[in-house]
């Protein structure tokens, strides 16, 4: 449907309230027409890191965007930080494009919109029956994220699109609202105890799972991408599949562009010119979510990105012993070097870790468990004749 975009007084959107703010970094792949690469110890070099925001995703204290002063800088105020919770790269800076006040618009005569500042969604009205969305714009020509939405719009984890509208030159993805993210969760909560922690990370396991199943490399997989559906915050949902890579060939998901937060981002991807498996980078990030759930910091942190870079590289890291066995078990096998040596996300929700979910949901229902064994045949044909 072709739809009209008229521009509205921002006056008319005080009564949103699904402020968002940019706190993470995206790192992409040098052009060509950049200045000679900086020397980082081995570590791969030609990486473009943005200014205008990062990954501090477990930082408290006082972190704001001033969108009426510009010049005033953003502050941490160190004395509230927790212990677990030390920055990992510095404040971002601002600058006066960060703090442009975007214009609303009206798109078909039916939802106001307006871009959030540091957000790469827009609030959204129904003008109509005053309900409030979120909207994805992007050009008719990225087609890609249409499509991937469209693979796996049943998903009960994946955020479903309520409307697609058509502009001359947009397309307006119009997505139910959410109740707060995950990543603000794990901030707000400092850490999550492993029974929370399971039943999140399952979830997320389990949309990673479908995506990979139908030819869908998530890349910038981090805690920010999945949102809480309920207001009880027990089911989460990926936001959108944005900067997601629909393969050509599912058998065949090995990438060359470089993308993804700092902290979640894979040793394999800080080589240079190295082609590397989508799926496996996505279980290394996969890895990067539930170390920071359980831990309430970073299993990788550095003041600068080069020595960030350089600690993911070299992949030593520390597990608190405080830990059950299998979720330490759970890490390592998600935090490999190796990307062939990785589990799959099969393969997670196949864990004991994960398994242990059920059998104590089974428990408190009285179900009886019954072991998954195979029984010998010899055994089986004695006992089972004995049998009236």
């Amino acid at each position: 449907m072709q739809v009209e975009e008229r521009p509205l007084s921002t006056t008319l959107l005080h009564h949103l309230q699904l402020t968002r703010f940019k706190d993470e970094q995206i790192i992409q792949e040098t052009s060509s027409q950049q200045g000679p690469p900086h020397d980082t110890g081995g570590v791969r070099s030609n990486v473009a890191v943005a200014v205008d925001g990062d990954c501090e995703l477990l930082k408290p204290g006082t972190y704001q965007l001033q969108q009426q002063q510009p010049q005033h800088k953003q502050t941490v105020c160190v004395s509230q930080l927790y212990p677990n919770l030390q920055p990992s790269s510095p404040v971002p800076r601002t600058s006066s494009s960060t703090n442009k006040q975007f214009s609303a618009s009206l798109v078909g005569n039916k939802y106001l919109i307006e871009q959030v500042e540091g957000s790469t969604l827009c609030r959204c009205v129904n003008v109509i029956t005053q309900e409030e969305y979120v909207c994805k714009v992007v050009s008719r020509a990225a087609s890609g994220l249409l499509s991937a939405h469209y693979r796996v719009d049943s998903h009960p984890h994946i955020n479903s699109l309520h409307e697609v509208l058509l502009g001359e030159q947009f397309l307006y993805l119009v997505f139910p609202p959410a109740h707060g993210d995950l990543h603000s969760h794990v901030r707000l909560r400092k850490r999550l105890r492993e029974p929370e922690a399971r039943r999140l990370f399952k979830q997320i396991a389990e949309t990673v799972r479908a995506c990979h199943d139908q030819g869908i490399v998530l890349r910038d997989l981090k805690l920010r991408k999945f949102v809480f559906a309920d207001p009880h915050r027990n089911h989460l949902k990926l936001e959108t599949l944005e900067d997601a890579v629909v393969l050509e060939d599912p058998d065949d998901d090995h990438l060359q562009d470089k993308r993804g937060c700092p902290a979640y981002v894979s040793p394999e991807i800080l080589r240079s010119h190295a082609r590397y498996s989508g799926r496996a980078a996505d279980m290394w990030s996969l890895g990067i979510i539930l170390y920071t759930m359980l831990v309430g910091r970073y299993p990788f942190n550095a003041s600068e990105h080069a020595s960030l870079f350089a600690k993911i590289t070299r992949g030593h890291f520390i597990i608190p012993d405080c830990l059950s066995s299998r979720a330490k078990c759970l890490i390592r096998s998600l935090l490999r070097r190796e990307p062939s040596e990785r589990l799959s996300a099969a393969d997670v929700l196949l864990h004991p870790w994960l398994a242990r979910e059920e059998q104590v949901e089974a428990s408190l229902r009285g179900d009886q468990i019954v072991p998954n064994v195979r029984l010998n045949e010899t055994f089986v044909n004695k006992n089972c004749a004995a049998l009236p």
